[in-house]
């Protein structure tokens, strides 16, 4: 190799260095905020959120000397700005008891998923990886919080009666509810085909999905990889109760989900249209028109499957 070519390559590596060493500097700030109110959770279960999810989901961050390289340290501010601000277990006190309910299930369920912590992070941070033994404690201490006392029959006849009532149009609703989205409530979803059934243990509801006739070819067809534009899939919800007798019968009407298949539409939030409607009054949900990026972030561990967590039984 010639000299002249020996201090061309020398110069190269001087000015990539000097680059490397000047962006440096160019660091996105992580604020460092106090601890108003920590998650109140057994030992164990915060043992396991502490070394999982704090570096991002708390104001207790501690970062790693390679998190502190930039272009790394670029990405790593992003995630936990963006982890503080959709969950935040340092600013627990911040949330209703029914946000909390909701944030806490969303927390183990993602990790029972394997969608957190995210693989690039566990990739530098090995000790973050969640065991099975570890989805175990966390579901057990979830079953916990479930109140499983029975439920008066009589509370439990009248609340089925009103919602037959409903259903018969006894009960109608004069206009159209409309989420912030523009997504109106759908009230023919009540003669669409009932796809599947599911409940939420921790939240003590019981839960049947209904498609629409393109969904219903769509799990003929094993066409739900992705489901076809103008799907539409509603998840009825109500509460679960037991009676004196120790029998689970559905309770009150709690609220409809409803899910619309629109890729170009609904591009930010996975091609899908979210909106909930609670109580047979169906008051849309939401103070502001971001509460569809809560509902993709819930559902972003079945991206495989489309975002859609039940999957069809096909008839």
């Amino acid at each position: 190799m010639s000299l002249f070519k020996k201090e061309t390559f020398v110069s190269i590596g001087l000015i990539l260095l000097i680059i490397f060493i000047s962006i440096q500097f160019l660091r996105p700030e992580i604020k460092k905020r106090p601890v108003t109110g920590d998650i109140p959770v057994p030992a164990n279960v915060k043992a396991i959120f502490k070394r999982a999810c704090y570096d991002c989901h708390s104001n207790e961050t501690e970062l790693g000397w390679a998190d502190q390289i930039v272009p790394v340290y670029w990405l790593v501010a992003r995630h936990i700005n963006t982890a503080r601000a959709h969950l935040n277990f340092s600013e627990w006190d911040k949330l209703t008891p029914a946000e909390q309910k909701t944030k806490l299930w969303e927390a183990i369920n993602h990790a029972a998923l394997g969608a957190m912590p995210r693989p690039n992070y566990t990739f530098i941070h090995p000790s973050a990886k969640v065991s099975a033994a570890d989805v175990a404690t966390l579901k057990n201490y979830l079953a916990g919080l479930v109140d499983h006392k029975p439920s008066d029959t009589a509370k439990v006849n009248a609340d089925a009666l009103q919602y037959q009532r409903w259903i018969r149009g006894d009960q109608k609703i004069t206009a159209l509810p409309v989420a912030l989205n523009g997504i109106s409530y759908d009230p023919d979803y009540k003669n669409w085909q009932p796809l599947s059934t599911s409940d939420r243990f921790e939240s003590g509801t019981m839960r049947v999905i209904f498609g629409n006739d393109i969904a219903v070819q769509a799990v003929k067809n094993n066409h739900t990889r992705p489901w076809p534009d103008g799907t539409r899939i509603a998840k009825a919800l109500w509460t679960q109760i037991i009676d004196t007798a120790g029998n689970t019968r559905t309770g009150a009407f709690v609220q409809l989900d409803l899910m619309i298949k629109n890729t170009k539409k609904y591009r930010s939030t996975g091609g899908w249209g979210f909106a909930r409607f609670k109580t047979l009054k169906m008051v849309p949900y939401g103070k502001t028109i971001s509460f569809a990026s809560e509902c993709i972030n819930c559902h972003r561990p079945m991206k495989d499957e489309d975002y859609v967590f039940t999957i069809p039984i096909k008839h």
